[in-house]
Order: structure tokens, then C-alpha cells, then sequence
């Protein structure tokens, strides 16, 4: 009789020890401080595959924390948690050009927000959408994607959330040449930044995001629409206020100033200019959207300067550097 008391104790023992650990907070800061590791180093060195596997991995670790028993409430942090490591994911491999592979995870980021029921993370795709749009020059898509992340319930709770997806549209609109509704545009998103309170917590990801990061986007739109001079007076202005953490957003706009002055057929400048980006990017291979911009400057530079001595000292130094790994 003993000896099967013994044995009963003993398995009842063995059922305690083997039963899974409830998910609680601590799990959830745990995820999260290891999304706010993953967009510093996005934010330093941008998109790159090992940061594109570490995010699908923290949303596969997240998604097997729902097989454990946790409340309702844990569930839908946890998916949310999910939709932005995916997000994560698509926004690295979006800034390595991998757009195929990009649609693949903005889509799945966006079911898991759904089950998230989380605006936050579903604006963050829709922004994510609008700039693939732009890469594939999809430009009236990407208009679309702008209004659907203004359409998210976010935007109406806090504007800041509202600035980001008018200035996405902004662009959108801009590249497609419709002027007036870029400009318009452009408004909707400085007088919700005016609104907005910069004390307000919001996920890591937003970072970026500012009065810095608009200017730079109106560059953006201003030499889209043919207004270059406005553009270079707007990059100047973004590069005096992007933080030096921001290096890869830091070489972008370094590389669209180049561009205003070089429309603006100020050759030597522009070509000096576009010289720096490299130097901000020293030591970690160029992000393949970066290596676009830079191919379009190239390819405005020898149509508008084939022959200038300081667009083929440029090219030289393009041709050098684009062989990095």
C-alpha cells in the first residue's frame, strides 16, 4: 500500500512539474525589449536578412506562448506582440528591396493584427504597404495604402499616428504628379503633428517619426512635384535636427538632398553631397532601398552631366562602392 501511495504521489509530482508556465507580463516586457533591440539596430544599420530572421523569430516564440494557458486579455497582447515582430520583419526585408518577400509578411503582420484588434500595428502595415507601393512604382497603390492607414481608429486618438499616414499619402500623391493633393497632403500632415504630444508613449518602432522625419518627407514630395529648391531647403533643415542614431534615415536624406541640387543642375554640389551618404553608411554593406536611390541619382546624374568632370569622379566611386558586400 505504500509503495502505491508512493507511486501516485510521485506522478502527481510529475504533472505539476511538466505543466506549462502561464504567460504574464514579465513575457510581454521581455518581447518587447527585444523589438526595441531589433529597430536600434535597424535604425543604425538598416534591413538586412539576420534582423529580418530575429523578427520572424520573436513572432514564432510569441505565437507558441498562446498554446499556454493565459487570459483573453495576454492573447491578444501576445498576437499583437506577433504583428509587430512580423512588421518588424517586412520593414527589414522591404529596406533590403526583397519585395516579394516583403508583401509575404506585411499580409501575414496584417492578419495578426486583425486578431490583435490592434489599429497600432495594423497603420504600421498600412504604412509598410504604401511605401512596397512606391518601391514597385505602384503609385496609385500606394495612395490607397495612405488612406487606409488613415482610415485606422488610431489616427483618431492620437494625431500623431494621423501626421505619419497624411505625409505616406503626401508622397504617394506627389509620385503619381497630382500636385495640389500632395501639397494638401502635406498640411493634413503638419497640422496633426501640431497636435500632437510628443510625451505621449508609443512603440519603438515610431521613433523615427517627428517633426525631423516630416521635413525630410516633404523633401521628399517638393522634388517630387518639381519644387527642388523648396526640396533642398527642406533636407537641409532635416539633417540639422535627425538624430545621429537615425544613420541609415541620416544617409537617405543626405542622398535626396543631392538629388534637389542636383535638379537643380548644381553638379558639384550635389555630387559632393551624395559622397557623404557613403561615408554615413561606413562600415555596414549599403540596405538595397538605399542602393536604389543612390542608382537613381546616377542615372539623373549622366543624363544631366554625362560629361562633367565631377559626375564621373561620382560614378567611380558608385561603381566601388555598390560591389560591397
Amino acid at each position: 500500500m505504500r509503495c502505491r501511495n508512493f507511486l501516485t504521489g510521485t506522478a502527481a509530482a510529475v504533472v505539476v512539474d511538466i505543466r506549462p508556465r502561464r504567460v504574464g507580463t514579465s513575457d510581454v516586457i521581455r518581447f518587447r525589449s527585444g523589438l526595441d533591440t531589433l529597430m536600434a539596430l535597424d535604425d543604425s544599420r538598416g534591413g538586412h536578412e539576420s534582423l529580418e530572421r530575429a523578427a520572424l523569430a520573436g513572432a514564432s516564440e510569441a505565437l507558441d506562448k498562446l498554446k499556454q494557458a493565459a487570459s483573453q486579455r495576454l492573447r491578444l497582447r501576445l498576437f499583437s506582440i506577433a504583428a509587430d515582430y512580423t512588421a518588424t520583419a517586412a520593414w527589414s526585408a522591404l529596406d533590403a528591396r526583397k519585395l516579394d518577400k516583403t508583401n509575404e509578411h506585411l499580409n501575414r503582420a496584417l492578419y495578426l493584427a486583425g486578431m490583435a484588434k490592434d489599429p497600432i500595428a495594423e497603420l504600421r502595415v498600412w504604412n509598410s504597404f504604401a511605401m512596397l507601393a512606391h518601391q514597385r512604382s505602384q503609385h496609385t497603390q500606394a495612395v490607397d495604402a495612405g488612406y487606409a492607414a488613415q482610415a485606422t481608429a488610431i489616427t483618431r486618438r492620437d494625431p500623431f499616428f494621423a501626421s505619419l499616414a497624411h505625409a505616406r499619402t503626401a508622397i504617394g500623391h506627389a509620385n503619381s504628379g497630382d500636385r495640389q493633393a500632395a501639397i494638401r497632403s502635406l498640411g493634413y500632415a503638419q497640422e496633426a503633428l501640431g497636435k500632437a504630444s510628443p510625451e505621449e508613449p508609443r512603440p519603438s518602432w515610431m521613433a523615427f517619426y517627428g517633426p525631423a522625419e516630416l521635413t525630410a518627407m516633404t523633401a521628399i514630395v517638393r522634388d517630387g512635384i518639381g519644387d527642388s529648391a523648396q526640396a533642398e531647403a527642406a533636407s537641409h533643415k532635416a539633417l540639422s535636427s535627425i538624430p545621429k542614431q537615425f544613420r541609415r534615415n541620416r544617409a537617405l536624406a543626405t542622398t535626396r538632398l543631392a538629388l534637389a541640387q542636383l535638379h537643380q543642375r548644381d553638379i558639384d554640389t550635389a555630387c559632393a553631397t551624395a559622397s557623404t551618404a557613403f561615408d554615413l553608411m561606413a562600415g555596414d554593406p549599403i540596405p538595397g532601398r538605399m542602393r536604389v536611390l543612390l542608382g537613381d541619382y546616377y542615372r539623373d546624374l549622366i543624363t544631366l552631366a554625362p560629361d562633367a568632370e565631377a559626375a564621373r569622379e561620382w560614378g567611380d566611386r558608385y561603381r566601388a562602392e555598390w560591389s560591397r558586400a
